[in-house]
């Protein structure tokens, strides 16, 4: 043994000793580091991997809820127009109304009533403004030439398309007032007796004193009214007056008066297209659906 550890410490052996003493301890340290590399790697390679997996779950999760914002903004888009829409309907409508009240007070309830009795009007009733029909429109024969101030420019419309296509309309009778009406027909009594009741109406009854009625005529009869039916300017007013908002009153088979092709009344186009079209006498319309055709009377 003595030998042993004397031949160790020899100087030549020692060095050598050493020198492998401290390579195989370099090895064992280089091999613990390179193990707590490695596990360190592991470490970050699992924590890699768990925060790849995080990342994902949570793309997915703000996917989804990207995907869910989106629908619940389409729905709340598409609600919001609905009400939008509603909204708008519904302040149409109060529009309208507002509009069709505006008309209703600033128009004469009384335009559109059945008055051939029916109803009556006293004899302080008088139209809210009459104008005179221009000479150039009338009748040689005509005494009663005021109309209606809003009904004047409809009745020039009907007898200037007459005119264009060689019809003679004229204007023989329009407003009459309450007295004018009594003093007709007290003439009429005196006449014809009670057979007057047949064609002639007692005052305050009459169309006339609401200055929207009106007796026509042509010059090709020279004005005269009877026989009127018998003309071409009759049978054009049958096919085109209510294209300017007038009807007849009293035709064939009514019953109210003797059939009179010459008076005309102004009840508006709208009600006086449903008319014709519907093949219907005023008189045999329901007042209720007549009134609610009185706003747009003018229109």
């Amino acid at each position: 043994m003595k030998k042993f550890f004397t031949r160790i410490f020899d100087k030549d052996i020692f060095p050598i000793l050493i020198i492998g003493i401290c390579l195989f301890s370099i090895f064992l340290y280089t091999d613990y580091r390179f193990s707590l590399i490695e596990n360190q790697l592991e470490i970050i390679n699992q924590d890699n991997l768990s925060m790849k997996n995080n990342f994902q779950n949570k793309i997915k999760n703000l996917e989804e809820v990207v995907s869910g914002t989106k629908t619940s903004l389409t729905d709340v888009i598409q609600q919001g127009q609905e009400k939008s829409n509603l909204l708008e309907s519904q302040f149409n409508e109060i529009t309208n109304t507002v509009g069709v009240l505006s008309k209703l007070s600033s128009t004469d309830p009384e335009l559109l009533k059945k008055y051939s009795k029916v109803y009556f009007l006293n004899e302080h009733y008088v139209p809210i403004s009459l104008s005179d029909i221009s000479e150039e429109d009338r009748s040689t024969k005509s005494t009663n030439f005021k109309i209606l101030s809003d009904v004047l420019p409809h009745l020039e419309d009907l007898i200037d398309a007459g005119n264009e296509e060689n019809i003679n309309v004229r204007a023989q009778s329009a407003y009459r007032s309450f007295a004018t009406q009594y003093n007709l027909k007290a003439t009429y009594k005196v006449t014809y007796g009670v057979g007057a009741n047949k064609f002639s109406a007692d005052q305050g009854y009459s169309e006339h004193q609401l200055g929207t009625a009106i007796d026509l005529t042509t010059m090709k009869t020279d004005g005269a009214l009877e026989g009127f039916d018998k003309t071409p300017e009759y049978k054009w007013l049958l096919e085109n007056a209510y294209k300017y908002g007038f009807v007849i009153s009293y035709p064939a088979g009514n019953t109210y008066y003797k059939f009179e092709p010459w008076h005309w009344r102004f009840v508006g186009v709208a009600l006086a297209t449903k008319l014709h079209d519907d093949d219907i006498n005023f008189y045999d319309m329901d007042q209720r659906i007549i009134d609610s055709y009185l706003a747009n009377i003018f229109d």
